[in-house]
């Protein structure tokens, strides 16, 4: 190949490799979404909020209503004003699958509305004590599990979220469960050691409490050490112990002491559990049955 060719070979693999990372610069993102996220399979970690779920019995139950139109005093009809909406009276933003920030114990640390943007998306990690609770329904979680958990998988990423599985969800939504005082929880030096030794973001746990302990020790010393903490997660036997990431999203209310969140695990395409993008996805699917107001149950259903 003499000299002119070869430039000129060369010439278009350079101007091949700048057109390919102008591509990437200018696609940033949808690359990964394209080639992972569009095939992943999704699974909600997140119970449902109703009228009727387990809450703590130092707050009031919860009611929703049909919301009412000020001037006629009556409730928006489909029929009538072509809407409907709903008025919710949540007695406690600890509700249901929460997100509690450090200002629910510590008001020097951030409230749910100054959380980063930066929790959005995090690597997953699933501990499970599932076999433990079902020999000890009040066991909590040691540093030696989650020691066990890395001699299969390795270490735990930094700044990953760690969720603990305890199948103390599956008896949701029992009342009862909230009445509770022995359940599957997690030890205080286990959670000071994942937070200062493996330093994640933050812990979840199946149960609406951290520990069993009289001060809830566990939760103290995460709320005043700044730290945020998920609590009645849900479906965790549905996911691997690694290699999934969870979306976490939250309301944004000011200066709020707990959030009702939801968290959706992000899996690999062949996990045998969750949803894929789809083409239901828009326009959604529509219903034999429409939504509708029962007064019995407080709530509309289908």
């Amino acid at each position: 190949m003499d000299t002119t060719m070869r430039a000129a070979v060369l010439g278009l693999a350079l101007g091949a490799a700048l057109l390919s990372a102008a591509r990437a610069q200018t696609d940033g993102l949808w690359k990964v979404y394209d080639e992972s996220l569009r095939q992943a399979k999704y699974i909600d970690l997140t119970h449902t909020i109703a009228p009727n779920i387990p809450v703590w019995p130092g707050f009031s139950p919860s009611k929703f209503a049909p919301a009412i139109d000020p001037k006629s005093k009556a409730p928006y009809a489909y029929a009538k004003d072509g809407f409907e909406a709903t008025h919710y009276d949540l007695s406690t933003d600890q509700l249901g699958t929460q997100l509690d920030p450090p200002a629910h114990w510590a008001p020097e640390y951030p409230a749910i509305d100054e959380l980063p943007a930066s929790y959005a998306v995090r690597p997953l990690v699933v501990i499970s004590i599932a076999d433990e609770a079902k020999k000890d329904f009040g066991y909590q979680m040691q540093v030696s599990d989650i020691l066990a958990w890395e001699k299969r998988n390795g270490r735990i990423p930094e700044g990953s979220v760690v969720f603990i599985r305890s199948d103390w969800s599956k008896r949701w939504p029992d009342p009862k469960l909230a009445t509770l005082t022995k359940f599957p929880g997690v030890k205080l030096d286990a959670l000071v050691f994942l937070h200062e030794q493996r330093r994640i973001l933050m812990h979840g746990h199946e149960a609406l409490d951290t520990d069993t302990t009289p001060n809830l020790e566990g939760e103290s010393w995460l709320m005043h050490h700044g730290y945020a903490q998920a609590e009645g997660v849900a479906n965790l036997d549905q996911v691997p112990e690694k290699g999934c990431l969870v979306s976490i999203g939250f309301p944004k209310f000011k200066g709020g002491t707990g959030g009702y969140a939801r968290y959706v695990a992000i899996c690999p395409a062949d996990w045998k559990y969750g949803v894929r993008i789809g083409d239901k996805d828009a326009p959604l699917p529509k219903s034999s049955r429409p939504l509708h107001w029962d007064e019995r149950a407080g709530m509309r259903v289908r």
